[in-house]
């Protein structure tokens, strides 16, 4: 995701922040800050008797708010990861977290169970810091009691607005594995993410008139998570049904992984590519883009050998379905990948190939049954 940075790795899932979430820490901290008399009260502790001003609170609360997102969303990865799945990293958002998981779980039983990890996980929380907060009432330490009963609360709240049927939210998720099993999945995220819309305006109405900007913003990725997904899943739908030797272009043009940058440069300059696949004893150990060459100096193109630079890649075969390829490409963020077969290059595809095949395929479904390729009486298998 562009504009994010790691902090961490766990288990080998990169932990990024975006800087939004840094602009909007400081207006969280003032909100928090803000309602720092009332969560006292609210307490029954005496907000006299709290040591340190409501801003340094405030504050700390915020950050103690991302911290269980980011636990929320460890839920969900750990889950993933324990049953087959795959998560390329988690990123913290202004509005929260994001878990990029690049292979779902199989099955729509995996899916809702992989859903409910997170809520489930911040309400135990939750519940745990409301524990303590009760435990402690006989103690002296209001700030003690007062920072757990504020952390359980917010961890109440994040699991129970998660659970909410707003696609893409946890509990649309749930909503949608429910579906999958009679509607299938494409037309079970089409129904969750119209009501995860329905969510979107009401978020946005109660934002406008009660002059809550965060809900406003919340309205605004609900509604856009909602259609993105929609639209992702019916690409997924397409392309699963389509091969990469549909896609690909027979081009066996390749570099040598002894060759230097400077001669890279002089190919890709003249056949007008932007990555050529890496030999090395006849098979393919790689790719060279073009990002790769402009980062190195002119001076220095000469004395780099390719090897130096390569990128190493997944092969893909002339019967990888499309989708894959193309989901290993937004991985690794590659503009093509080669295709292999029996150990020997036999072309590549790029994105731009694979997103010319989905227009043709949709034209041609759309033809014949209709906007969601799917005919009267039919449904496409629920896996």
């Amino acid at each position: 995701m562009r504009g994010a940075f790691k902090i961490a790795t766990l288990r080998g899932i990169p932990i990024r922040v975006h800087y939004s979430f840094l602009l909007v820490l400081p207006f969280l901290a003032f909100l928090f800050g803000q309602a720092f008399r009332s969560a006292a009260l609210a307490a029954d502790i005496p907000p006299e008797r709290l040591i340190g001003h409501p801003m340094l609170w405030g504050l700390g609360l915020a950050v103690a708010l991302f911290l269980s997102v980011l636990i929320h969303e460890l839920a969900h990865s750990f889950y993933a990861l324990r049953k087959g799945g795959e998560v390329s990293d988690i990123t913290l958002l202004m509005i929260g977290g994001v878990s990029r998981i690049t292979r779902m779980p199989d099955g729509p039983r995996h899916e809702a169970l992989m859903a409910l990890a997170g809520p489930v996980t911040s309400l135990l929380l939750g519940g745990l810091f409301l524990g303590i907060y009760v435990l402690l009432e006989g103690a002296r330490s209001f700030n003690l009691r007062f920072a757990f009963f504020y952390l359980g609360s917010l961890n109440i709240f994040l699991g129970v607005f998660n659970l909410l049927p707003a696609f893409p939210m946890d509990g649309g998720r749930v909503l949608r594995a429910l579906l999958t099993g009679k509607l299938g999945r494409v037309r079970a995220t089409q129904t969750a993410g119209a009501i995860g819309k329905g969510f979107a305006l009401l978020f946005g109405l109660l934002g406008l008139f009660g002059g809550n900007f965060i809900l406003l913003i919340i309205a605004f990725f609900v509604f856009m998570g909602a259609e993105a997904e929609s639209r992702e899943v019916l690409m997924q739908s397409l392309l699963n049904r389509v091969l990469v030797r549909e896609l690909m272009v027979p081009r066996t043009s390749s570099v040598s992984a002894e060759d230097s940058l400077e001669e890279v440069a002089t190919r890709m300059q003249s056949e007008r590519r932007r990555a050529l696949p890496v030999l090395d004893g006849g098979r393919v150990v790689g790719v060279v883009t073009l990002a790769a060459v402009r980062q190195m100096p002119a001076p220095r193109r000469g004395q780099v050998r390719v090897r130096e630079v390569a990128l190493p890649v997944s092969e893909l075969t002339p019967r990888t379905t499309a989708w894959e390829a193309l989901r290993q490409m937004g991985q690794r963020r590659l503009p093509q990948l080669p295709v292999v077969e029996d150990g020997l290059l036999v072309g590549t595809v790029t994105q731009e190939d694979i997103m010319r095949g989905l227009e043709l395929r949709e034209l041609e479904d759309s033809q014949r049954h209709g906007p969601w390729g799917l005919g009267p009486g039919q449904r496409e298998s629920p896996t």
